[in-house]
């Protein structure tokens, strides 16, 4: 059994492969105003909040829309694509599923929005959800994961957190999480209390505080 007094769970790209599903959104929005989008584009998004990505996509397609606009094409994109179909990550849900047969508490901290997180949070069982818009101050900033600590009851500092991305990572480790990262679609540069991996797959409870020590 884990000693981390709880574990922080990034959403997008770690624990469900939605960054297809964004690029595919964000590609859609393009094709309706006749500019194109690039996967340069899409990937300079990953780990963003949304209404960053939304003003970023606004002036890259040079849009009519205000960036709220944006984001609210987005996220019932998204939220559609996910009530139809989730494609986890590797290994994610198993370890999610081992640590709450151990009676470990779980948060999902994610800047995706509640209507987002909802078809995996039906599917999980997190005792605390953070989404992108209850927050004031985004990932990078420590605050999602602040809050999410708060909720379960612990301190950050004894949490572990998993994450996929650069900024993601940042947040967690302003927060004063050890952080677990497991890459997908960008690199994520090493910091202290950071240990990266390839995948999640055959990974039980027990071996996170391995990671660390």
């Amino acid at each position: 059994m884990t000693a981390y007094a709880a574990v922080l769970w990034d959403l997008d790209g770690t624990i469900v492969d939605t960054e297809p599903l964004w690029m595919a959104a964000e590609h859609a929005l393009a094709a309706e105003h006749g500019k194109i989008w690039t996967e340069e584009d899409g990937l300079a998004l990953v780990g963003n909040s949304l209404i960053a990505s939304g003003h970023y996509i606004r002036e890259k397609l040079e849009l009519e829309m205000s960036a709220e606009d944006v984001v609210d094409y987005l996220v019932t994109k998204l939220a559609t694509s996910l009530t139809e179909h989730i494609d986890w990550r590797p290994g994610a849900r198993d370890l999610i599923q081992a640590l709450e047969a151990e009676g470990v508490p779980q948060a999902l901290v994610t800047m995706s929005y509640a209507a987002i997180a909802e078809p995996v949070v039906a599917a999980l069982p997190f005792k605390a959800v953070v989404t992108g818009d209850i927050v004031s101050r985004p990932k990078p900033h420590a605050d999602p994961y602040l809050l999410a600590a708060e909720l379960l009851g612990v301190n950050a500092k004894d949490c572990l957190a998993i994450e996929d991305s650069g900024t993601g990572a940042a947040s967690a480790s302003a927060a004063g999480c050890d952080v677990l990262v497991v890459p997908h679609f960008v690199n994520v540069p090493e910091a202290d209390r950071r240990v990266q991996i390839p995948t999640l797959e055959g990974l039980a409870p027990d071996a996170l505080d391995a990671l660390f020590a």
